[in-house]
C-alpha cells in the first residue's frame, strides 16, 4: 500500500463519521490530484436536486477520474468536501459514500460548510489526493 492512514489513540475514532486523522506517504510516492467533482451527468449539468443522489454521482465521478489513471477510492488518501448547509443527515450520506469505496480506513477528509458552489444547484462536490507508489 503506497499510504499509511493511522488514527493516533487520544483522539476520537472518526471512522464511523467516513474519515481519517492521519495519512502518511512514503517518499517517491506519486501524487494524483483530482479537481472538484459533483453531481453531474456527462453534459455537466446537475443531475439532481436530491442532495444523496448528488453525493453519489459526485463520487462515481470520483471513481471515474480515478480510473483514468489506473487507481480506485482505495488509493484515496485526503478528501475535500463541500456541503451547502451541512446537517447530520448529509454528514450521514457523505460517510456511506466514503464507506461505499472499499478502503479498510477511510481517508483524511475535510468538510467543508458553504454557502453555495459554482452553480446554484451544486450541493456537494468532492476533490481528493491519491497516490500511487
Amino acid at each position: 500500500m503506497p499510504h499509511t492512514i493511522v488514527n493516533p489513540d487520544g483522539l476520537h475514532d472518526p471512522g464511523p463519521f467516513g474519515y481519517s486523522h492521519t495519512a502518511k506517504v512514503p517518499s517517491g510516492t506519486e501524487l494524483v490530484f483530482v479537481s472538484g467533482q459533483y453531481g453531474s451527468g456527462p453534459d455537466g449539468m446537475v443531475v439532481s436536486k436530491d442532495f444523496n443522489e448528488q453525493v453519489r454521482q459526485a463520487f462515481s465521478n470520483l471513481r471515474t477520474a480515478l480510473a483514468a489513471h489506473g487507481l480506485d477510492l482505495t488509493d484515496v488518501v485526503q478528501l475535500r468536501t463541500y456541503v451547502v448547509d451541512p446537517d447530520v443527515d448529509k454528514l450521514g450520506a457523505i460517510g456511506q459514500a466514503v464507506a461505499s469505496g472499499g478502503a479498510e480506513k477511510p481517508p483524511t477528509q475535510t468538510v467543508i460548510g458553504v454557502a453555495g458552489l459554482a452553480m446554484p444547484d451544486i450541493l456537494f462536490e468532492v476533490e481528493a489526493v491519491a497516490t500511487r507508489s
